[in-house]
């Protein structure tokens, strides 16, 4: 198959699934062809049968602001007429499906049939879908889809309930490529790469996100903060974002900041996860929670919140632990008694491997994507 893919090539949770989509088709064998306003930021040209194109935006006078989604659908029908495309596939219903429909109504009028599907994240649902601005277009292109997926039955819940959306929605999850993201075998490698955060006595916890203020980055300085009294401990936050300052003077106000680092963007997460004993994901909400599954892989247990479609991923007790939004204390408590106990984190790691290999692989999802495809081209044929 011939498919286009768009996306916001940020570092957000749809970009990444996305992109790995992406990697993952070509290395089926099928044409990938990314259409966004820049390249997304995982695509490496490691891999043969992908493509990318640019969306440009001019901006002109009369415009107070560039009209992006109007650009990418001109640029979506381009790309689909150009490379006899056999379907887009677009992450984040705003604008992304809108635009697609757009193109598919562009080029019916031409005489050529261009289904799209569209994959649901979370905020374009749960945030930015309910703004009332938003909601009727955010309805109607979700329902004109030609197929429609979310990455939990949690956001697929929630958008048949919130937007009254008629059509079948096709759960297919979030995944990770259990090769890629892998725990390091040779244990002296990994020490050594440990060395390089902490001491060889000093736990690791670590959090990856946007931070964005939905991920209560705050929090997970908050969490360390207590658990290094009872721990000797290092804290790594992987990413960037609106909430870093924040992060960064409250780990300054409470004394820790030697034992805080703030890594920034980091293109190769999969080299530092499996440093981590444990995942801090304290996020106000979470459709999924790929952070949790891409350290699951590795081998490294989450403290999260019972939020969203987490607990369909993280197994309370036996993955993970998890807790109510804001449980500074009780997170804390639960991260430090499993540090201190050995033998219940070394289960935990290993059944968060064997739970992303069994159900999250992408050599499991990704499959399951393609028989989507072809069932949504069946019905446009």
């Amino acid at each position: 198959m011939r498919i286009g893919i768009t996306c916001y090539p940020t570092y957000g949770g749809s970009g990444v699934v996305a992109t790995e989509l992406g990697i993952e088709l070509a290395a089926l064998g099928h044409e990938v062809h990314f259409i966004s306003y820049s390249q997304p930021f995982r695509l490496s040209g490691r891999d043969g049968g992908i493509f990318y194109h640019e969306v440009p935006v001019s901006s002109y006078p009369l415009f107070e602001f560039p009209p992006y989604d109007l650009a990418l659908a001109s640029r979506m029908a381009e790309v689909a007429e150009f490379y006899d495309l056999d379907l887009l596939h677009v992450h984040y219903a705003i604008p992304h499906s809108v635009s697609a429909l757009l193109a598919r109504q562009m080029l019916a009028a031409k005489g050529r049939r261009l289904p799209f599907v569209t994959t649901l994240h979370g905020t374009d649902i749960t945030l930015v879908g309910l703004d009332r601005s938003y909601l009727p277009i955010t309805q109607y292109a979700i329902q004109e889809s030609d197929g429609v997926t979310s990455i939990s039955n949690y956001l697929k819940e929630m958008t048949l309930e919130y937007f009254g959306v008629t059509r079948g929605i096709e759960v297919v999850t979030n995944f990770v490529n259990c090769d890629v993201y892998a725990p390091i075998r040779d244990e002296e490698a990994r020490a050594e790469s440990r060395r390089k955060l902490a001491r060889p006595e000093e736990a690791i916890l670590m959090h990856l996100s946007n931070f964005r203020p939905v991920k209560r980055v705050v929090d997970v300085v908050k969490v360390f903060a207590q658990v290094v009294r009872e721990v000797p401990a290092q804290l790594v936050l992987v990413g960037d974002g609106p909430d870093r300052s924040s992060a960064e003077w409250l780990a300054h106000d409470l004394h820790i900041q030697d034992k805080v680092h703030f890594m920034g963007k980091q293109e190769r997460v999969n080299e530092l996860l499996p440093l981590a004993d444990l995942m801090l994901m304290p996020s106000e909400l979470e459709s999924f929670g790929l952070a949790a599954l891409e350290a699951m892989a590795c081998k490294v247990p989450a403290i999260a919140t019972r939020v969203g479609g987490v607990p369909e991923l993280v197994d309370d007790g036996v993955t993970g632990l998890l807790y109510g939004v804001g449980a500074v204390d009780e997170m804390a408590a639960g991260a430090a008694s499993l540090l201190k106990d050995r033998a219940r984190l070394e289960a935990m790691r290993e059944a968060g491997r064997k739970t992303a290999q069994t159900r999250f692989c992408s050599s499991l999802v990704v499959p399951h994507y393609v028989r989507y495809y072809e069932e949504v081209l069946g019905q446009a044929g």
